[in-house]
C-alpha cells in the first residue's frame, strides 16, 4: 500500500531514461514496482511513500526506529541504477547503488527495522560504510575522537605539497591537545578550522572558529560567521582566543543537530 508524503529536499536529478526501467514502467511507478519485489521475496517495508509530483522514478520508506530518517530512493539517469542514503540526527550512516531492486529492498527493510550498519552490510553488500558513520553508531564521543583522527591525518597528507595545510595542521594539533577544543566535533571549510557543540549536520554555530590569512597570520570568528574576535601572529594564540571565547558550560559534542539543540 503506498501513502503520499513529501521527500525531504534534495538536487533534481536528471529525467531517467524509462528503456533502463521496464519494471518501472510496467508497474506505473517506482512504489508499484518495489511492492511487487517485497511481496515477491516476502519482505516487509511497511506503507511505500510516493512523491506525487514523479511517481515514476519516486519511492521511500519510513523508518521503525526514532533517530532514523525514512529512505528514499533515486535513479540513475544515464544507467539503471537504484540510490540510496540513511541518515540519522544529521548524519548520512549508509549510502550504496544496485542495478537490482530486490537487493535495494533488502536493504531498506534493514534500515527500517534498526539492524546495525554492520548487519544492513551483511545483508547488502552493496551498502557502503564508513569509518566515521561505524563510530556515531557508537556514540558522539566516538564520533568526535574519529572525526579528530581523520581530520588530522588528511592535513598531515597535504601538509607536505601545500603550505596552507601545513599551516592549519599546526593549528588542528593544537586545538586537539587543548581539552576544551578536543571533546568538540571539529570540521573545516573552505581551510577554516571549525568547532561544533553536536556531531549531526547542520552543525551548532556556538563556537569561535579559525581562518587562516594570506600573511601567514590568524583570524578569530565567531560564534557569528561576520563577527571578528581578533587577529593572531601566531596559531598558540589563535587557539587560545578561541578557548577564550566558549561559551559558560561548554560541554562534550552531542548527538544531533543544532536544530535538535535547540529543541531539547
Amino acid at each position: 500500500m503506498t501513502s503520499n508524503a513529501t521527500p525531504p529536499a534534495r538536487h533534481e536529478p536528471l529525467p531517467a531514461d524509462p528503456s533502463l526501467y521496464p519494471d518501472l514502467a510496467s508497474a506505473g511507478s517506482l512504489a508499484g514496482a518495489l511492492e511487487a519485489v517485497v511481496a515477491e521475496l516476502g519482505l516487509s517495508l511497511g506503507k511505500v511513500l510516493v512523491d506525487g509530483s514523479d511517481p515514476l522514478r519516486s519511492a521511500g520508506v519510513e523508518s521503525m526506529v526514532a533517530d532514523r530518517e525514512g529512505c528514499w530512493i533515486s535513479l540513475g539517469s544515464a544507467e539503471r541504477w537504484f540510490i540510496f542514503s540513511g541518515w540519522s540526527m544529521g548524519v548520512q550512516l549508509v549510502s550504496g547503488a544496485t542495478q537490482d531492486l530486490g537487493e535495494m529492498a533488502q536493504a531498506l527493510e534493514a534500515w527500517r527495522n534498526g539492524l546495525r550498519l554492520e548487519e544492513i552490510r551483511e545483508v547488502s553488500r552493496f551498502v557502503k560504510v564508513t569509518e566515521l558513520a561505524e563510530a556515531h553508531e557508537r556514540g558522539p564521543a566516538e564520533a568526535v575522537a574519529v572525526k579528530w583522527r581523520l581530520l588530522l591525518d588528511g592535513l598531515r597528507l597535504e601538509s607536505d605539497r601545500l603550505e596552507l595545510a601545513h599551516r592549519m595542521l599546526k593549528v588542528a594539533e593544537l586545538a586537539h591537545a587543548a581539552p576544551q577544543l578536543r571533546q568538540l566535533f571539529p570540521f573545516t571549510s573552505h581551510w577554516s578550522l571549525h568547532f561544533t557543540t553536536c556531531t549531526g549536520f547542520p552543525y551548532s554555530w556556538d563556537i569561535p572558529f579559525i581562518d587562516p590569512l594570506i600573511d601567514g597570520r590568524y583570524r578569530v570568528c565567531g560564534p557569528a560567521r561576520g563577527s571578528v574576535i581578533g587577529k593572531a601572529d601566531t596559531a598558540e594564540h589563535a587557539i587560545a582566543l578561541v578557548v577564550s571565547g566558549l561559551p559558560a558550560n561548554c560541554g562534550p559534542a552531542v548527538a544531533g543537530t543544532a536544530a535538535d539543540q535547540q529543541l531539547s
